[in-house]
Order: C-alpha cells, then structure tokens, then sequence
C-alpha cells in the first residue's frame, strides 16, 4: 500500500510534465502551466483542509472546556464550518470611507498569497513536493516574514485606531520572535549540514533528530513551537487581535471574504509551521525507525509516507491549539520580555552547543 501511494504520487506529476512537453513545444510555456496547475491543486487542497482545521478548532476547545461543540449542523457539527463560510460569502464587504481603499483591499491578499508561497518546499510525502529549492528552509525564513507587511498595511490603511495599534502590536512580534525561530531552525541545518528540505528529511533516516539530536534539539524543538506561535498571531500571543482590548485589532474593518481570508491565511499558518516542525525535527514523511529492529521497521515502512507526513503535522497542530485553550493571553511587557530576555538568549546558546555536538559528532 505504501509503495502504490508513494510510486503513484511522483508518476503522476512526471506523467503531467510528460504529457505538457508533448503537446506544448515551449519550455517556457510548460513551466508557466504547470506553476497554475500546481497552485490550482494548492487551493483545492487547502480549501477542505481549513474547513478540516475550523472544525478541530472548535471541537479541541470544546473537548479542553468539558463541553460538546458544534452538534447542530450536520452529523456532530461537521457542516458547521461549511454554513459559517456561506454566511461569510453572503456578507457585504465593507470598505470605510476615510481608509486607502486600494491598500486596504491589497492587504488580505499579500497575507494569503504569502502564506501559500511558504507551503512551495515542504515535501508532503516522498518524491512530492511543489519546489525542492536548494536554500529551503531559508526561503521558507524569508517569505514568512512577508507577511508582517500585509497585517501592517491592513492596520494603517483601515485609518481605525485599534487596526493601527493591533498592526504595530502584530510587528513588533513577528519581527521579535523571528529571531528565535531563526536560530531553532538553524539548529536543524547545522546538524543535517543542508538547507534543502529533502536533504534535512534524508538526513533522519536513521532516527529523527529530536531524538538522535540529544538535549539541544529537544530545546530547540520548544523554543520553536513557542515563537512560531507568536509569530502566527495565536493566543496566547494574540495581542494583535485582542479582542477584549482592541475590539479585534488590525482587521476591525474587515467583513465578509476580506476576513475570512485573514482567517485563511491564520489556519494556512498554523499547518505550515506545523508542517516545518514535523519535517525538520520529526523526520517529516520519514517512518519511525528502531535501530536494527527489522521487523519493527519493515512494518512502519509498510504505512504511506503521506500518512506520517499528516499524522505528525496534525500532532503538532493539536499541541499548538491547546496552547490556545489552556493559557491566558500575556501582555504587551510579557511578551516583548519573554523573547528578549529568556527565548532569545537560551536559542543563542543553544545553537553553540548544537554547533559543538556537531563538529564533535555526539549526536546518534
């Protein structure tokens, strides 16, 4: 079953590429059709994925809160999400009068699109990824970081004083907590001696790197759940949003599918760093493996790489939704303080001890 998913997943892309050469006679032209064809496939992928995502959401908080959840529409509240992006398609979209409407259209827009452009190197099983860039996991450091500007200008141009602050709250931690995930992720690459994804993934097929890893990677593996968190704007490191003081922060203004794709690219987040984290430190697509259990091994093989891929990528999202439920929002000080004065200095030393055990050859 294993070898059938994966075989069919690469020959089918080959066997498009193969067709598009045939009856296209342009390279040019064939790369250009195969870029829509892939980014077509992207939303039709990521359309369920966050009705998949909304649902969890709710159904996690319910479950944390001891109570049911949505239970009305549909068999145990699945057409929930379905009827909440109906209202949404139905709703006016409202553009204020004194605001600059072409940035404050602009605005959704740049947070999705950037948040889609992350998903490019991330393998999602074997042999399948959109784009196995050289420099991966610095182009997935760069983009992300794009999207700061999209909440900035969604904030400025909506002339509302809560956007503004919300958009300024949402900058300054973004550009904080980059720097905590910039070196979690460099911990990986130092170890693995690589940027590109595949290479990191192949690099743990003897054991994934939160394990062979020792002490350092496990702490990495913290720090980055804890700052991707921020980074995505999630409770509790929602100041951004902040709803009890900023009414809703930097899309107050925003109604209808302007903000339902602020609440797209929300969702999109959470899978991507999830998906990052489950690749760099969990092996990614990589099956769990026991040294020369062989029989142990042969029949974790026999389990699709995709489903490993999605298991441990819904883990993560599992664990970063409870943070959500479980921990009460900090303040502006807190959470300016717990990056620069704790996240940042233990990533610092961290990575020298990384660096270290890698030159020394004490990981596994």
């Amino acid at each position: 079953m294993k070898l059938i998913l994966d075989i069919s997943f690469s020959s089918f892309a080959t066997g498009i590429h193969q067709w598009l050469v045939g009856a296209v006679h342009s390279e040019g032209l064939v790369k250009v059709i195969e870029m829509v064809i892939a980014g077509l496939a992207l939303l039709v992928f990521l359309v369920p994925l966050c009705f998949i995502l909304g649902y969890m959401e709710r159904k996690v908080a319910a479950f944390i809160q001891v109570r049911l959840g949505p239970n009305r529409v549909g068999p145990k509240g699945t057409l929930q999400i379905v009827a909440d992006t109906i209202k949404l398609l139905f709703k006016e979209g409202l553009t204020p009068n004194a605001s600059d409407k072409f940035l404050f259209n602009l605005a959704p827009m740049i947070v999705v699109v950037t948040s889609m452009l992350v998903m490019a190197p991330i393998a999602f099983a074997k042999n399948f990824q959109i784009w196995d860039i050289s420099i991966g996991v610095l182009y997935v450091s760069s983009i992300s970081s794009i999207a700061v500007i999209g909440i900035l200008m969604a904030g400025w141009s909506s002339n509302n004083k809560y956007s503004l602050l919300g958009a300024m709250r949402s900058g300054a931690q973004i550009v904080s907590y980059e720097l905590s995930v910039g070196l979690s992720l460099i911990s990986i690459v130092i170890l693995a001696g690589s940027l590109r994804m595949s290479d990191i993934v192949m690099s743990q097929e003897n054991g994934w790197w939160i394990f062979k890893g020792h002490i350092p990677v496990l702490i990495s593996f913290v720090i980055f759940l804890i700052a991707s968190t921020a980074e995505i704007n999630r409770a509790p490191f929602d100041l951004a949003e902040a709803e009890q003081e900023l009414t809703a922060g930097f899309h107050t203004e925003y109604s209808g599918m302007k903000f339902a794709m602020f609440l797209l690219a929300e969702y999109i987040n959470l899978f991507v760093v999830s998906a990052i984290a489950a690749t760099l430190f969990l092996g990614g697509w990589m099956p769990f493996h026991i040294g020369h259990w062989h029989t142990f091994n042969f029949v974790m093989d026999y389990i699709p790489s995709s489903v490993w891929f999605l298991g441990k990528t819904f883990a993560i999202i599992f664990i970063i939704m409870q943070f959500r439920w479980t921990f009460p929002r900090l303040r502006v000080d807190q959470l300016l303080t717990l990056e620069w004065k704790y996240l940042l200095p233990v990533s610092m030393v961290n990575v020298i001890l990384v660096t270290v055990m890698a030159i020394m050859g004490w990981h596994f």
